[in-house]
């Protein structure tokens, strides 16, 4: 096995959700251990690594506008650092690429990424003296929180979506996998764990179940507590679809302290007609029903929901449906996104495309509601005292001040909490009382 290291630099450009995030990180950890070292810029760059999404049209537009940008970045006349597109954008559009793209020198698919290491040997023609030595734990998590991928791909096939023609079929990680990164990241520093995938609620659902181990993500959530204990870590649940709440993991996140009682179920809409539409299941009373059933059965719950606007066919009065359904669960916090036609999607075909001035107008209403709603929830928590994760420094209004987030703030999405600087430093978990906000932010004090 071999451990030299090279005189070349990786620069790497992540776009798109969490779930790349994670995935640039393993071919960074690959990379690293093969030898490699790592740019801060273009400029200083020996090879670009850019991890795309293609989830929506203008995710793709931005992808490729981004590499083109790059590329004329490390091309100075003097050198020309190969740049290597991995992720969503080859995996949605493979072979019409090379043509496309003549700037880019490789394209790696979603499923090729943990060959990385042999792509950018390829493209720097660098010659090895024996077997690169990889990680068995493919991380390089240094902050406080880490997302953790369970699962890829989806087999639901909403009408709109295109993440199956772009990541494949559903399929779990093994628990043994997820355990063992888990510890590693733990061992490393980090305080919370963000459990990510298409579709988490299924976990484990596409194993043999004659096989021993855990099959469902409640019995998955009890053995990641066991397996962080007793360092005091938050594991917190992303991408659950609304049939994923099941009886099981109610009963786990109210009897796992380590579980967040926070939830984020995507409901898109609530009424039955569009749903039926998304190729989505459910109605507004069973939705309503199940947002209550959470707040009556798990203390302080803190839910998280997604809307998207102006989906073909959708009326003014299933708008006002959706708005007075918003207002009635009183959403935590509530992402809105106008529908996008997706090219190879059922939705894309549909008559009854919403023109554009009309997406806005609907979508703006939608945020306003939402923020209304958010705003009220984040006021709401003025003068509690509860623990918050120092995440890192930053420059405030009257000079530097530490940033971190409680337990009811998913990271990177839903505001933080600011507070004084004192001689914590990042990963300490500090107990502080509420004594402002604004917007989704909160002004803290810590109590010694």
């Amino acid at each position: 096995m071999s451990t030299e290291s090279f005189d070349t630099s990786v620069l790497y450009v992540t776009l798109g959700c969490a779930k790349n995030e994670v995935d640039t990180d393993r071919m960074r950890s690959l990379l690293s251990a093969a030898g490699y070292g790592e740019a801060t810029d273009a400029q200083s760059a020996d090879v670009v690594i850019i991890n795309t999404c293609s989830f929506l049209a203008s995710a793709t537009s931005e992808s490729i506008e981004t590499t083109l940008q790059l590329a004329e970045e490390v091309s100075d006349g003097i050198r020309n650092a190969p740049i290597v597109m991995c992720g969503c954008v080859p995996s949605r559009y493979g072979s019409d690429l090379p043509n496309e793209l003549p700037e880019v020198a490789a394209f790696v698919r979603t499923d090729e990424e943990d060959g990385i290491v042999a792509v950018v040997d390829e493209v720097t023609g660098t010659v090895r003296s024996g077997t690169a030595m990889l990680p068995s734990i493919k991380r390089t998590v240094e902050g406080t929180v880490a997302y953790l991928k369970i699962s890829d791909g989806c087999d639901r096939f909403c009408s709109f979506c295109a993440i199956p023609y772009i990541r494949g079929r559903y399929h779990s990680r093994s628990a043994a996998s997820i355990l063992e990164e888990a510890k590693s990241l733990v061992a490393g520093g980090v305080r919370e764990l963000v459990l990510i995938g298409q579709d988490t609620g299924i976990w484990g659902e596409d194993f043999d179940q004659t096989v021993e181990g855990p099959h469902t993500l409640a019995e998955l959530l009890i053995e990641l507590a066991e397996a962080v204990r007793p360092e005091p870590v938050w594991i917190r649940v992303l991408y659950l679809q609304p049939e994923g709440m099941t009886d099981e993991l109610i009963a786990t996140i109210c009897d796992t302290p380590e579980v967040l009682p926070y939830i984020d179920i995507p409901v898109q809409h609530c009424c039955e007609r569009v749903l039926s539409a998304m190729n989505r299941s459910g109605s507004e009373e069973e939705l309503e029903a199940l947002f209550a059933r959470l707040r009556r059965e798990i203390p302080d719950m803190v839910i998280r929901t997604t809307y998207l606007t102006a989906f073909p066919g959708e009326t003014e009065d299933e708008v006002d449906a959706m708005l007075d359904f918003m207002d009635r669960v009183g959403f935590d916090y509530t992402s809105v996104f106008p529908y996008s036609p997706e090219e190879g999607t059922r939705a894309c075909e549909m008559p009854d495309q919403i023109d554009e001035t009309t997406k806005v107008e609907r979508t703006q209403r939608a945020i306003d509601l939402a923020e209304s709603l958010g705003f009220a929830a984040t006021a709401s928590h003025v003068g509690e005292t509860s623990l918050v994760i120092v995440d890192g420094v930053e420059e405030g209004e009257d000079g530097p001040e530490l940033i971190g987030h409680a337990w009811f703030q998913a990271p990177d999405c839903d505001g933080a909490v600011h507070l004084d600087i004192t001689d914590a430093t990042v990963g300490d978990v500090l107990n502080v009382r509420f004594v402002d906000s604004f917007c989704y932010e909160l002004v803290g004090e810590v109590v010694e």
